[in-house]
């Protein structure tokens, strides 16, 4: 039983009350499984990309410590896995270009210089665009992604501050939130040109489309609400308050439950997108930023992005058990074996 259910919401209170207790219970940094089996296998790593030190932490995902960091370069936010799985794509938003790992071994591969700002990163479903937010320059850049190479295809100004994005299911939109001008765009895929415009609350951040590709789902990060918006008819039909500083979106991938990060409440919610309800939410100190969730849907793992830390949250019951130090502000977090991201 995961932790978006109504019995779960209730121990809430009880859960916020005893977070600083619960935090002094957490198991040891270093803690490692003295399972022969565990040893013996080759670490599934987990990249978490500190923004803020132009590195990625390294973590064993079984030992659940930090092995190494590599450095990257400037001002990695967001990362993206290649259509076949075969790489894992950084990008460095100051460096102005994209590192290409391998997600087994965490070597290497290459690096693909004059991507300007590549704040944000993503594949469309059907795998033949790649697409960034350059959020400081106020541009959207779509590339045409064949046999593995990009090619630029439209630089798209997008005032302003385009931050996330997330494509439509038959990949023929793609929508991006516009933190200063507190908007989204969406843009069409086939006309490569923007074709609407909808005003939100302030500072939208994570952006996410529920499974029957109906309702956009915004996190508002300067309020408290995600914003819930029919984006064939342009208009929003619902705010769903969750907590300040309502920021990142990422599904349980039960195809019915996501989950927002409250970066200022310090605090996660899950919501039911069928209801548009808050069906549960826990406490997570330091800055609840970007998520990952383990394929078995047991154990979500949080970058803290004012902490240093990536928390593990029991999604059973809300627990924090466990917290792993990594390099400053960290921010996108990645590991394959992974649930579905809705």
């Amino acid at each position: 039983m995961s932790y978006c259910s109504s019995s779960a919401r209730r121990r809430f209170v009880q859960h916020a009350a005893g977070a600083s207790a619960a935090a002094a219970g957490l198991l040891p940094l270093g803690a490692r499984s003295s399972s022969p089996s565990t040893a013996a296998r080759p670490p599934e790593w987990v990249y978490v990309l500190n923004s803020r030190d132009a590195s990625v932490s390294l973590i064993d995902k079984a030992a659940r410590t930090e092995s190494r960091r590599i450095t990257v370069g400037k001002e990695p936010h967001h990362l993206y896995p290649t259509p076949d799985g075969r790489s894992l794509i950084v990008g460095n938003a100051m460096s102005d270009d994209l590192v290409f790992f391998d997600p087994v071994t965490a070597n290497i591969q290459r690096r693909i210089p004059s991507i300007d700002d590549p704040y944000q990163l993503g594949f469309s479903p059907d795998t033949r665009w790649f697409v960034t937010a350059a959020l400081r320059l106020d541009r959207v850049d779509i590339y045409r992604y064949e046999r593995g190479e990009l090619k630029l295809e439209k630089r798209l100004s997008i005032p302003k501050a385009p931050s996330h994005i997330w494509f439509s299911a038959d990949s023929s939109m793609v929508f991006a939130t516009l933190q200063d001008s507190n908007e989204i765009v969406a843009i069409s895929l086939q006309k490569l040109e923007p074709v609407w415009k909808l005003r939100t609350g302030k500072q939208p951040a994570g952006i996410v489309i529920t499974p029957d590709d109906r309702h956009l789902l915004v996190g508002v990060m300067g309020e408290n609400f995600v914003d819930v918006i029919d984006w064939r008819a342009q208009k929003s039909i619902r705010r769903i308050v969750t907590g300040r500083g309502a920021h990142n979106l990422r599904g349980l991938g039960d195809q019915r439950h996501v989950f927002v990060t409250n970066r200022v409440d310090n605090s996660v919610s899950c919501i039911d997108m069928r209801t548009f309800q808050v069906v549960s939410s826990f406490p997570v100190p330091g800055g609840p930023d970007c998520m990952e969730i383990t394929s078995d849907r047991k154990t979500m793992w949080i970058t803290n992005r004012f902490a240093r830390q990536v928390s593990l949250v029991d999604l059973a019951d809300g627990r924090i058990i466990h917290t792993i130090g990594v390099g400053r502000s960290p921010h996108g977090i990645f590991f394959t074996d992974r649930a579905p991201l809705i």
